[in-house]
């Protein structure tokens, strides 16, 4: 399998500073960004007359009736393409020349959009909404029957292919790692570094990792400021995915004997953690953004959904994740600084051995790194993993409360006792 190489950076050049696309957004297109977030495409559309708008208005062109946004088909024609060889932004005259098209979307309104490889007028498109480095929902406009997009730089700059890059896993004993590393690899990774507590335990999997290509094990201590810094020191400067998957799951409930000691346990590993990654790694990536074919493009946090909708038999863990999640809203706001994307991947309980004793579905290792690496590929910021994870957001979502006193009831799963 060949492993894609970018070529060496110059040491005597100067990093470039990051530039990001112009971010001014009204509240209401903010509505595209959470659509964007997640991977749906959904546009304006009027809740009276049912006509869609582009771009989002405060009220219907037609009737001024409501506007709330629905799905949409994907489809349109291009009307015009123009390739912009001097823009006046900064950050797209870096990355000239930038091709916009003038699509007819299916759907019924006209819009500006980027555009892929060129085409000629008349051709037929498929349109994405996609967050650009700005964090901020854009639309794209490509090939219609799924044509690569893996040689498109503007394609690829609102993406964080894993191809070339070098990526760090924090725990390599985490039950998807194996899989993960293998899909990373298989997409072109160039290097794969594993983070490892305590590396004198063995570990089932540590045989099959390490007869991978490009891929090695270091120590790395999510508990220890000094581990963390040795390692940010050695390699921070070079990673440009990082996958933060480090756990700890202790049920039990908030009242029972050993509550304090497994909640700091989990919140040592789960939070803190993730605070000294951020202090460690953070900095080194941010300035990174631009840094040509090596830029830093994301950083991954594998995260329970019960940080989200809390189980009171596991107080402690959903705690930790609750303060994880809060945690990964300023992580993102100071990565985006340099266009660093954030993807959270919430899940459900998984294939893990401390998940035994909940009832399936449960998420498999493979399952979960194969959204890993779609996230990535579509360059997502919000990833749902597994049945019971997209149920539960989605009763949450309709009614907090209600969701709330089933779980103290034990109800977890669609409701049912």
């Amino acid at each position: 399998m060949m492993v894609e190489h970018f070529p060496r950076k110059n040491p005597l050049l100067r990093t470039q500073t990051p530039l990001l696309p112009p971010a001014a957004r009204s509240r209401a297109a903010h509505l595209l960004t959470a659509a964007a977030c997640a991977g749906r495409f959904e546009l304006p559309c009027c809740t009276t007359c049912n006509a869609f708008a582009w771009p989002i208005p405060e009220a219907c062109p037609k009737c001024m009736g409501e506007i709330a946004l629905r799905k949409a088909p994907q489809g349109g024609e291009l009307l015009s393409a123009t390739v912009a060889e001097v823009p006046a932004d900064p950050y797209f005259r870096e990355r000239a020349p930038w091709r916009v098209g003038l699509v007819k979307l299916d759907c019924g309104p006209i819009a500006v959009t980027h555009l892929g490889p060129l085409k000629e007028p008349g051709a037929r498109v498929n349109v994405t909404l996609m967050l650009d480095r700005a964090g901020q929902a854009v639309l794209h406009a490509g090939p219609q029957k799924g044509g690569a997009m893996q040689d498109d730089p503007q394609w690829q700059d609102m993406v964080a292919n894993p191809r070339g890059r070098r990526i760090l896993i924090t725990d390599a004993r985490h039950f998807c790692a194996i899989p993960l590393t293998q899909a990373l690899v298989k997409a072109g990774a160039a290097e794969v570094t594993l983070g490892l507590h305590d590396s004198w335990k063995p570990f089932e999997g540590r045989g099959a990792l390490e007869s991978l290509p490009c891929v090695k094990i270091e120590s790395l201590d999510l508990g220890s400021d000094r581990s963390i810094q040795d390692m940010a020191a050695q390699i921070g400067g070079k990673i440009e995915i990082l996958i933060n998957t480090a756990d700890v799951l202790r049920p039990g409930w908030l009242m029972s004997p050993r509550a304090p000691v497994e909640a700091k346990a989990v919140m040592e590993i789960v939070a803190f953690g993730l605070m000294r990654l951020a202090r460690g790694f953070g900095p080194a990536m941010a300035s990174r953004g631009a840094d040509g074919a090596r830029s830093a493009v994301a950083w991954v946090n594998l995260l329970s959904v019960f940080g989200r909708a809390h189980p009171p038999e596991l107080a402690g863990y959903a705690a930790a994740h609750a303060a994880a999640l809060a945690l990964s809203h300023a992580v993102r706001a100071e990565l985006a600084t340099g266009g660093v994307r954030l993807m959270t991947v919430l899940t459900g309980p998984t294939e893990d051995e401390w998940f035994q004793a909940f009832p399936p579905p449960r998420v498999s290792a493979d399952a979960l790194a194969k959204a890993v690496l779609d996230g990535l590929m579509r360059g997502l910021e919000e990833v749902v993993v597994g049945d019971v994870a997209r149920d539960l957001m989605a009763r949450l979502e309709e009614n907090p409360k209600a969701i709330e006193r089933e779980l103290a009831q034990g109800r977890m799963y669609g409701g049912a006792a």
